[in-house]
């Protein structure tokens, strides 16, 4: 719970960090926009200002003199004035910026790059707001501030910064906010995911979790009930294999000892009934033995197979010949299927026929009445064979369950043929899938069943 809680608080944070950073973004570019703009709109309206009134003081004393001393009696004019030198029609400095001082015489091509002041269609003089000397002027001293009063971009200045840092903070609060619920509504299922896999830790297998989402996080959901599902059902499988399995061996063996005491005791005096009987118990038993090692040997990968290239119509007429006697004892026709031309397969063929035979065998066991069909095939790169009889077929419930070693589905059911170790198709599944192919089970209850097998063509 700790890394999902570290998970959580990532997420918030991570979304905290992208609005903050976003935020205050948003809050220097917009304070330094709205500063250039204001800058200079109030340099614009200082400029028509101060023309204005150095205008209006030449046309009211057509002179030049006290016009620094008129423009310090108001604290806005005074502090335009700085930014501004004045000349008068003939070049003389009136009001000195930057390098000018009173009394200097400035060039014509000074004059050129000044704006000139006119009173009824005649030049009174020249202004200029920082175009001879780029330099900007010092800011101005706290004393300085303190005689001329704040300047109006100052107050505008504070107000503008304050409104940011309030929308700032504002918008960082939003962003934890929905930071914080986003990351536990994304952690959520992987909190959930974290239970039901502690509980499977602890023995409970049948675990399912909540699909709240059809992303990435969704599919862990679906594949964690899928895998939860299937492990239980394993677990299930496994116990009733080992129930089976030790119920297959304690009934043979029962019968060996029952007749091992008898003949020890002299209760029963031997016959060859009695060692028929101990015979087929001890078949029995090697042969339950064998299919046991057939299926670890298939589990491990290390199924031994001697391959050579076959024709599959070849294996269907094998396997017919095979199973001619006992179809006719229970009269049931066998039908044989091959298309012409069917490419070779590369396959054992000693494994391949023990296969069919345990198919048909299990056909004939199954129908009463009607017939069994061998089919050969090509199904685009593969060859089919299939086993299709018309006897009792499979309950649907129990078709996935078929291949499984000693699945019953009624498990009360007592197996008709002791000979049957209950592990014939779970070995053929196991052979097929060792040739890289394929078996799947088609049936309809009352009507019959197909086992199809798919071979890759050599």
């Amino acid at each position: 719970m700790m890394m999902l809680r570290s998970l959580t608080w990532k997420l918030t944070l991570a979304f905290l960090g992208v609005g903050l950073i976003g935020a205050l973004v948003v809050a220097l570019l917009a304070r330094q926009s709205a500063r250039t703009e204001f800058d200079r709109f109030l340099s614009e309206r200082d400029q028509t200002e101060l023309i204005n009134a150095v205008t209006t003081f030449y046309m009211s004393y057509s002179t030049w003199d006290g016009l620094e001393a008129a423009l310090n009696q108001e604290a806005d004019l005074a502090y335009y004035r700085r930014r501004a030198t004045l000349f008068d029609r003939d070049g003389n400095v009136i009001l000195a910026n930057g390098p000018y001082v009173p009394g200097m015489i400035a060039d014509q091509a000074t004059l050129n790059a000044t704006q000139p002041l006119t009173v009824a269609n005649q030049t009174i003089g020249y202004i200029a707001f920082g175009m001879i000397q780029t330099a900007q002027p010092p800011a101005p001293s706290a004393d300085q501030m303190i005689k001329d009063g704040p300047r109006p971009q100052d107050s505008f200045d504070q107000r503008i910064t304050w409104a940011i840092g309030v929308s700032a903070i504002f918008a960082t609060s939003v962003a934890l906010l929905v930071g914080t619920f986003l990351a536990r509504r994304l952690t959520r299922s992987l909190r959930e995911l974290t239970v039901a896999t502690q509980a499977m830790a602890a023995g409970h297998l049948e675990q399912q979790v909540a699909v709240r989402s059809n992303d990435e996080i969704g599919d862990l959901a679906r594949s964690f009930n899928h895998m939860s599902a299937d492990l239980s059902k394993a677990t299930h499988l496994r116990k009733q294999m080992t129930a089976d399995l030790a119920h297959d061996l304690r009934t043979p063996l029962s019968i060996l000892r029952g007749y091992a005491e008898g003949l020890r005791d002299g209760v029963l005096q031997p016959s060859e009934t009695i060692y028929t009987v101990i015979f087929d118990e001890v078949t029995h038993l090697q042969r339950l033995v064998d299919d046991l090692r057939v299926l670890s040997l298939a589990d491990a990968g290390e199924l031994s197979l001697n391959r050579r290239l076959v024709d599959p119509a070849a294996l269907i007429e094998r396997t017919i010949l095979s199973a001619f006697v006992q179809a006719e004892r229970q009269n049931i026709e066998l039908k044989l299927e091959t298309e012409a031309g069917l490419p070779s397969v590369s396959v054992d063929t000693d494994r391949m026929a023990q296969v069919l035979n345990n198919l048909v065998n299990n056909a004939l066991r199954h129908t009463k009445q009607g017939s069994i069909s061998l089919i050969a095939k090509r199904q685009a790169q593969q060859v089919q064979l299939i086993i299709r009889d018309t006897g009792s077929g499979i309950d649907p419930a129990d078709v996935p369950y078929i291949f499984a070693r000693f699945y019953r589905g009624d498990s009360s059911r007592q197996r008709e043929d002791q000979a049957s170790t209950g592990l014939g198709l779970a070995i053929v599944k196991a052979i097929v899938e060792a040739h890289q192919g394929q078996i799947d089970v088609e049936s309809n209850l009352g009507e019959g069943t197909s086992f199809i097998i798919s071979l890759p063509i050599a």
